[in-house]
């Protein structure tokens, strides 16, 4: 895993830093050897919120963290953002599944034209390294966010081949659901818990990738040392089902009699989540826990396929959150526990 030598008297700006993702980068770098950390949003009251939080916590590091208001809509206002940068994490977009199907051009605007923004003025000021932060719905993506995500990563891989990456290192990072992050269910379901009332669950048997903040983070930096320029780096996660997470809160919680309730599958989602196609099987590179999808380093001469050609092909096949390994209810309590969050909230629920 990379070492704070690598952060050392850099300067590391973060997209959509007010994010779950931006506040896990804070609290794992700002005791290191880091120069700055540059929080880049468009979320004023957040960012308000998120510096008096870093005041009170780390006062004598709080100087570390610069924030500036943009958006990664507008080239401008992000080559504003990108003087003495060293490094970048992307992780500005629209996220939420139900919101960009109903506003489909929202989700382009920011996740594939904002990444192209961004890309742009990080090569032209010479960045030395962007990792860029997708999702598992970008693979055979059926909704509107996980479409504007795959177009996300179609601009990263063509990006790339248009600088040396001696210059500029342009990778991507592709994940599923991370635990208690902004918007997702787990503390929803809390909430609900503690409000007394029902849970709501789309489809019991529905599976989904579950890892915690930290290791995203833990993905990002291993592709910041790891990943090639157009490279989409995966980490083999496990998965559980909608139904065994519910009832993992519910026993952590000491609410088994809490009830259910079936709200059916909400707009655009799927079943299940994949992280690797069977396309991308086809060439993917296993890296222990990772896997490596280098970029397509063909150029338009097609002509030359007609007589040259590979047959071999990897073993491995779609990788998706059926296939890998399903955790049990006392295995997702184990992974819940793991996360600050859900101990402070269980301490809260129990001394209420």
């Amino acid at each position: 895993m990379v070492t704070t030598n690598y952060f050392k008297d850099i300067t590391l700006l973060i997209t959509g830093g007010t994010g779950s993702f931006g506040n896990a980068v804070l609290n794992r770098f700002l005791k290191t050897n880091i120069k700055e950390i540059r929080i880049f949003s468009r979320d004023e009251k957040k960012q308000d919120d998120m510096r008096h939080e870093y005041q009170a916590k780390f006062p004598e590091l709080s100087d570390k963290i610069k924030f500036l208001i943009g958006d990664v809509r507008d080239l401008a206002s992000v080559k504003n953002a990108m003087h003495g940068v060293d490094y970048i994490f992307h992780a500005a977009a629209l996220k939420q599944v139900p919101s960009c199907e109903f506003f489909p051009m929202e989700a382009v605007k920011t996740n594939v034209i904002g990444t192209e923004n961004v890309l742009t003025a990080a090569i032209e000021a010479g960045v030395k390294k962007v990792i860029c932060l997708s999702t598992d719905k970008a693979a055979y993506p059926v909704n509107a966010m996980g479409t504007s995500k795959a177009m996300m990563e179609k601009v990263i891989v063509a990006k790339s081949r248009t600088v040396s990456p001696d210059k500029t290192t342009i990778c991507c990072t592709r994940y599923g659901n991370v635990m208690c992050s902004r918007g997702s269910v787990i503390p929803l379901f809390i909430e609900q818990i503690k409000a007394g009332k029902q849970l709501t669950i789309t489809e019991s048997k529905m599976t989904r990738f579950i890892m915690s903040l930290d290791e995203a983070v833990d993905l990002v930096l291993y592709a910041f040392e790891n990943a090639e320029s157009g490279d989409i780096m995966v980490q083999k996660a496990p998965a559980c089902t909608i139904g065994v997470l519910a009832q993992a809160v519910k026993e952590l919680l000491h609410s088994d009699t809490t009830d259910t309730k079936i709200i059916g599958i909400r707009h655009g989602e799927k079943m299940y989540e994949t992280l690797l196609t069977n396309e991308e099987c086809a060439h993917v590179i296993d890296m222990g826990d990772f896997y490596r999808v280098p970029a397509d380093k063909r150029d338009l001469n097609y002509d030359k396929y007609f007589n040259q050609g590979d047959e071999k092909r990897n073993t491995l096949t779609e990788f998706n959150s059926n296939n890998t390994e399903l955790l049990t209810i006392d295995q997702v309590k184990e992974k819940l526990l793991a996360l600050q969050y859900i101990r402070d909230e269980i301490s809260k629920w129990e001394n209420r």
